[in-house]
């Protein structure tokens, strides 16, 4: 059988990201960038050469990043504040919940090479924690984008929202999934396939495994719905207990610890509305070790094969 996932066209996310953000700003001249000598990852060349006056590049004060950030959105700017996820959100928490959720800044917080998207540069640069510690502030809306399609509709609809929103992009190579129309609504699962027998719940760039272990449950009989689940806050409540009333089990698999991210918000939506069984997939809380996303995804369980034999394991528990 085909699949429905094109293996053989990757894409980094970031360039729709930059691509998305100089259109932006070739539009309206209150976008401009902040960066934490980050010009090179974040993909800001472009940005920075067309309009050097427009990115303000602090160094490596990730504190003083995200205050800069406040303070432009105060001056009536339109700032997105980039830099790496684990510095960003770690380092600058503080500042974070005090300048920019508190204040419910006209902030964009983009957290570039996300989760375990580093590799090699180990622990100290693996983000994730991300979702846990900014899910427990007010006043600011988290996405991760499955694919180049969706990180340019969210990075449209982060323009235009008023308020804190926080962008968790990753650098790992990602296929389409998508259709090029897509206009992101935030607090909306997208439905990226059927199945009446459990739901497997993803996003970033888990999405896309989550479709291929559903691909390899039909082999076996299973009929697996999957649904891409970016925004983090707001959840979607309302598919998600569709998923729990009509398939009667949930899987979730994140990039990120399974303490506080993407599974526990879905389960705390599940056991207050409607008690079904679930598996949380992602970093067993642990620090995650050296090596590559991908060998790390694996390793903790959610290659394509991976996530199929934990949802197998699942149906067992209805």
């Amino acid at each position: 059988m085909k699949s429905s996932v094109n293996l053989s066209a990757l894409h980094d996310c970031r360039d729709a990201f930059t691509q998305t953000l100089e259109a932006l700003a070739a539009q309206d001249e209150r976008v401009v960038a902040v960066c934490n000598d980050s010009v090179g990852s974040s993909k800001l060349g472009g940005f920075r050469d067309k309009w050097p006056e427009r990115l303000i590049n602090v160094g490596i004060a990730e504190q003083n990043m995200v205050g800069v950030g406040a303070g432009l959105a105060n001056g009536g700017k339109l700032p997105f504040v980039c830099g790496a996820s684990c510095f960003l959100t770690g380092r600058a928490l503080e500042q974070i919940k005090a300048d920019i959720a508190y204040s419910d800044a006209n902030v964009k917080l983009c957290g570039i090479s996300s989760g375990m998207a580093y590799g090699e540069l180990g622990p100290t640069h693996h983000s994730t924690e991300d979702f846990a510690w900014l899910r427990a502030i007010p006043n600011i809306t988290i996405i991760a984008p499955c694919d180049r399609i969706e990180t340019a509709a969210a990075v449209k609809f982060a323009a235009a929202h008023t308020g804190p929103v926080f962008l968790r992009l990753s650098r790992v190579g990602v296929p389409d999934l998508l259709p090029e129309n897509h206009v992101f609504e935030p607090g909306r699962a997208n439905s990226l396939r059927d199945g009446s027998d459990l739901t497997l719940i993803a996003n970033g760039v888990l999405s896309h495994r989550a479709l291929l272990a559903a691909e390899r449950l039909a082999e076996q009989g299973i009929a697996a719905r999957v649904l891409n689940m970016a925004t983090v806050r707001p959840i979607d409540t309302d598919a998600i207990i569709q998923a729990a009333r009509e398939t009667g089990a949930i899987l979730t698999c994140e990039e990120h610890t399974i303490h506080g991210g993407l599974g526990s918000a879905v389960a705390e939506v599940v056991v207050d509305n409607h008690p079904v069984p679930m598996t949380r997939l992602g970093v067993p809380g642990i620090f995650p070790p050296t090596g590559s996303a991908n060998f790390l995804l694996d390793e903790f369980g959610m290659s394509p094969e991976g996530i199929a034999a934990s949802a197998a394991e699942l149906i067992k528990r209805k």
